[in-house]
């Protein structure tokens, strides 16, 4: 949707208008809720970090690959995003760095090479490829802030004045967009609707009913979800806009996704066999 969208707008005002309307709907939402807590100074300083990176820097290069490359290319590169999380905690936090982490990252990263380091049969890396590449990086950025966040406050909460304040900070960037390059705003009544469909049903909604799940089955089933959803942008890239699916997208996905699989695998805790298991 996002890709076809960006026919009729540019990047950054298309993502600014779409994270408004998002914006909206949330605030609607915590109107009804009535059970917004005001963050304190500690939880503003995780907040505008994950609006900095999650929303600012995240959408501004999103869009701008999205525009130069495919929408299966952007999905299967983003779908590293919890490899890079690893590496980021490993190099900030000094989180252990286990074997099983170490493993499912190069193999996503063998993944992510086969996907966008040969270009038209060429070594290179596109434009589009590589400003997605920087999007799944500052996604993973902000998951460090949110996590931090998620020690105080509910996700439904963070979700909402996280892009909120996102939405803030997008609308000076869609100035500079104006001023560098010029804005293109479509006409058309029924790519308006689309856009309004994907702020408040692709990115409001759905985000809701993720969180929603994400509290009842457990982040590890959720994951699997998750790993679904590179190969239906696959499908329905090929099947709506025309593009070609490569061997090298459906092997270089399959890397990715198998790298996190088992960069998240669960350790299984030997069993201790105690005194009562001997015999007499």
């Amino acid at each position: 949707m996002s890709s076809y969208l960006l026919q009729g707008f540019s990047p950054v005002f298309l993502s600014t208008v779409r994270i408004c309307f998002t914006s909206l709907f949330l605030i609607i939402v915590a109107v009804v809720h009535k059970g917004m807590k005001r963050p304190t100074t500690s939880e503003w300083k995780y907040l505008v970090g994950v609006g900095i990176f999650g929303t600012l820097l995240n959408q501004t290069f999103y869009f701008t690959g999205l525009h130069h490359t495919t929408p299966a290319n952007a999905s299967l590169i983003i779908a590293m995003s919890p490899i890079a999380t690893i590496l980021l905690e490993r190099i900030i936090f000094k989180v252990k760095f286990t074997m099983k982490k170490a493993s499912g990252a190069i193999i996503s990263f063998i993944g992510v090479f086969s996907i966008i380091g040969v270009a038209n049969g060429s070594f290179g890396i596109s434009w589009g490829d590589f400003n997605i590449l920087i999007a799944m990086l500052c996604l993973s950025i902000s998951l460090l802030f949110i996590r931090g966040l998620a020690k105080t406050m509910p996700s439904f909460v963070i979700t909402i004045y996280a892009t909120v304040l996102g939405s803030v900070l997008m609308i000076p960037a869609a100035g500079v967009e104006r001023i560098v390059s010029g804005t293109v705003v479509s006409h058309s009544l029924f790519m308006w609707i689309l856009l309004i469909c994907a702020g408040v049903l692709a990115q409001g909604v759905a985000g809701f009913w993720w969180n929603g799940g994400v509290a009842k089955v457990g982040a590890g089933t959720a994951s699997m979800f998750m790993n679904i959803q590179p190969f239906v942008a696959i499908l329905a890239s090929h099947f709506i806009l025309g593009n070609h699916i490569m061997l090298t997208q459906i092997i270089g996905g399959m890397l990715v996704l198998l790298g996190v699989f088992i960069a998240n695998m669960p350790t299984v805790k030997p069993i201790m066999s105690t005194g009562a298991n001997k015999s007499a």
